[in-house]
């Protein structure tokens, strides 16, 4: 609560009339303000010591009975069950599916497709020579002995003649055309329509200023000079006196709210006070005096040797768990050794650089020209 914040904006000191205003105004909503600020800031603490003494903790009790009900066991069938019986049966499918189908690839279906493919190859290959040349000496060389002896010379004659026609033709559209419509439209526009158009123009030119003005007069002295003087006389008038108005309900709840504020506080802390001698401090003083002793009885008598056991049957259980577990592996190898054989040994590769019989050098040159 910001009780002691100054106010961000300079006080208003009005005429007369908020003088006049501002007194009984501010009593009427400091009257009106204080309970509902009392009322405020109780459901406040009482909110706050809700969340913090009551649904924080909830909630996490409930977030963890979620986790140990539906999360934790879900998680262990996964881990414990799940996760090896799916290991188990993947090494059988890789074991009986996956290396038989290796080798069946490996050794029959590849060699069978590549020989397929092979004389796939070669008759598609006679095949296709065959029937290129059959098509080369009975459709090309026809086709193209009589595109160029026949077809050619009679298209260019048709092209021609196809030319003249249509150059006539055009030449005696355009004249007719010329003289038919061009300059009889041309004369029209010249001596008829623009001369028509400037005077239409005139006209409208004169009509519409006239409509104009006598509109604008019109208006102006039926609209304008009317609202005018109502906003002058009326309006503003009215709008500065509500403006005073609200300005000092505005100041008058700013000022009741704060000290309303203050008048809370007061009386919070003199509810704390009494609350924490009445019952806060009785409650300290058993803690301190009877629960705290007992507490410590329990934790070096009961919850100390539990918690001995607990960690001695854990690692018991882990051991077991690792002896079983070097148990299994032991028991999968001696499984795949017994159906696969041992496995090859590396076969070691030579990788250093081949030694030359000879190199050349400048005193042993083995060429005819420089050979002793």
């Amino acid at each position: 609560m910001d009780l002691d914040k100054p106010p961000t904006t300079p006080a208003y000191s009005g005429g007369c009339l908020a003088v006049a205003i501002r007194v009984p105004v501010r009593i009427v909503v400091l009257v009106l303000v204080v309970p509902v600020r009392l009322v405020w800031d109780a459901l406040t603490v009482v909110g706050r010591f809700l969340r913090d003494a009551l649904l924080r903790p909830l909630g996490r009790a409930l977030l963890w009975l979620g986790r140990a009900l539906f999360v934790w066991p879900w998680v262990a069938l996964w881990r414990w069950v799940v996760v090896p019986v799916a290991q188990g049966i993947g090494f059988l499918g890789h074991l009986l599916l996956v290396v038989p189908a290796r080798w069946l690839y490996a050794r029959v279906l590849a060699p069978l497709g590549r020989g397929t493919g092979w004389l796939a190859r070669v008759v598609g290959t006679a095949v296709y020579t065959a029937l290129a040349w059959l098509g080369r000496y009975l459709l090309v060389v026809p086709a193209g002995w009589l595109y160029a002896r026949v077809l050619a010379p009679v298209g260019r004659a048709v092209a021609w003649c196809a030319r003249a026609v249509a150059a006539g033709v055009g030449i005696a559209l355009y004249w007719t055309a010329r003289v038919l419509l061009v300059l009889p439209a041309l004369w029209l526009w010249t001596w008829v329509l623009v001369p028509a158009g400037h005077g239409l123009s005139w006209l409208a030119d004169v009509v519409v200023t006239g409509v104009g003005t006598a509109l604008y007069w019109t208006a102006r002295v039926l609209l304008v000079l009317p609202a005018g003087w109502l906003w002058r006389r009326v309006l503003l008038p009215v709008g500065r006196v509500l403006a005073v108005v609200g300005r000092e309900i505005a100041d008058a709840l700013g000022h009741a709210w704060r000290i309303a504020g203050r008048i809370s506080l007061a009386v919070g802390r003199a509810l704390g006070t009494l609350f924490r001698w009445i019952f806060v401090e009785p409650v300290r003083w058993v803690y301190r005096t009877v629960l705290t002793p007992v507490g410590h009885v329990v934790r070096d008598y009961v919850l100390r040797p539990a918690a001995q056991v607990a960690r001695a049957v854990g690692q018991a259980s882990r051991q077991a768990l690792t002896t079983a577990r070097d148990t299994v592996r032991q028991a999968r190898r001696d499984l795949r050794r017994m159906l696969l054989g041992d496995p090859r040994p590396p076969v070691a590769v030579d990788r250093r650089e081949p030694h030359e019989p000879g190199t050349r050098t400048l005193g042993s040159s083995t060429t005819a020209l420089t050979k002793d």
